[in-house]
């Protein structure tokens, strides 16, 4: 069996908002962008195209569609046709435009919160009202869908629901009778889901990955799923993403909407995707288990070592939603680990409701730095405590 070293640190000062965001001496284990190489294959491949030495406009690139449909196949069971494809530069490109699509003049964005912080501007961007319907999490659990809340404001007319699926920040897997519970109400209420399941890739033992749209083919005609390879194999650098809408007239209406607005994708981007699709599945089958591995650690050192933080694990991501509420830092946690311990991590409060006297932080790390990151987190709470 291939090995790969996740343990060896690599030097990203040059290039890399993520170690440019705070002082230098404080830990980067905030944004989601793993401090891993990507796989070889997809390095060798963007070398054979670099040498190439010309990068004109790229056509569509033989081969990629297929992989993906493969890709799609194989590891969630959803079989796709090539037409109902549709790529962007990126998935946070690819929601937006949905809701400039579909919610002027008609009605809301709404979004189950806690939530990736782009999900809260896509209202303000298209000129609709932002919806959010809370999670609540369960006392020494896992987050769960209030469907009594999600009911109410799915009666606010809204257009579109944005669904985190798997859930960014909180982790979730949802289940198959979540996700039909879910796409029930949505239809009733006639929205069209736009499902950002971007981490759908990286889920841990015990759980499986359900596209929304693989439930039935009712659902699957008022959704919009949007995937990419760039957390799965680490390359959001270059920026390429995919749809899958499988409604003709939805599919329609989206492209005309990006006319003039969205142009193509990274060619270097499309050569990546085709070469992880058809290639990266050993770099994943063992990243999943180094990060999983991170994850246990993890949970283990939150629970030991940091009095008053309380962990969810993670079914998904490799993102860590800490709830340090019990530990009397307030609004200001976030603020107190990157003044105190010198590790940045985001925080809890850009999430919407539910993230107050949270932060989040990124476990997809060599375990030496994740290490670090925890000691001195703990020393931080202990001197306050003194």
């Amino acid at each position: 069996m291939t090995s790969f070293d996740f343990d060896r640190m690599i030097d990203r000062q040059s290039e890399s908002i993520k170690w440019h965001a705070f002082d230098q001496d404080v830990l980067p284990m905030w944004v989601a962008d793993m401090d891993f190489p990507t796989a070889p294959e997809i390095l060798a491949a963007l070398q054979q195209r670099v040498a190439h030495g010309i990068f004109g406009y790229p056509g569509e690139l033989p081969g990629l569609k297929e992989a993906i449909l493969a890709w799609l196949e194989e590891r969630h069971h959803w079989k796709v046709a090539a037409e109902q494809l549709v790529f962007f530069p990126g998935v946070v490109v690819g929601f937006n435009l949905m809701a400039h699509a579909l919610c002027p003049g008609r009605g809301g964005v709404l979004v189950q919160t806690p939530v990736y912080p782009p999900f809260l501007q896509v209202g303000d961007n298209a000129g609709a009202p932002l919806i959010q319907a809370p999670l609540y999490l369960c006392e020494g659990g896992d987050y769960q869908i209030d469907f009594d809340r999600f009911e109410q404001a799915a009666g606010q007319n809204p257009a579109m629901f944005l669904m985190s699926n798997p859930h960014n920040p909180v982790g979730r897997v949802f289940t198959r009778a979540e996700l039909e519970r879910l796409a029930e109400i949505c239809i009733r209420h006639n929205l069209v889901i736009c499902s950002d399941e971007i981490h759908s890739d990286l889920v841990y033992s015990g759980h499986r990955h359900l596209p929304v749209a693989s439930l039935d083919a009712e659902i699957a005609a008022r959704t919009i799923t949007l995937m990419a390879p760039s957390k799965t194999f680490n390359i959001p650098g270059l920026e390429f993403s995919f749809a899958v809408i499988t409604n003709p007239a939805l599919r329609n209406k989206i492209k005309q909407a990006r006319r003039g607005l969205v142009g193509g994708v990274n060619l270097l981007g499309m050569v990546a995707a085709r070469a992880a699709y058809r290639h990266g599945q050993a770099w994943l089958d063992a990243l999943l288990a180094y990060l999983e591995a991170n994850r246990n650690w993890l949970v283990q050192a939150v629970n030991q070592c940091l009095p008053g933080v309380y962990m969810p694990i993670p079914q998904s991501t490799y993102l860590a939603w800490l709830d340090c509420r019990a530990a009397g830092l307030g609004a200001e946690a976030c603020a107190f680990f990157t003044r105190e311990a010198r590790v940045g991590l985001n925080d809890g409060r850009t999430f919407g409701a539910g993230g107050e006297g949270h932060v989040r932080l990124n476990f997809g790390c060599p375990r030496s730095l994740l290490a670090q990151a925890i000691e001195q987190m703990a020393a931080a709470l202990e001197r306050r405590k003194g």
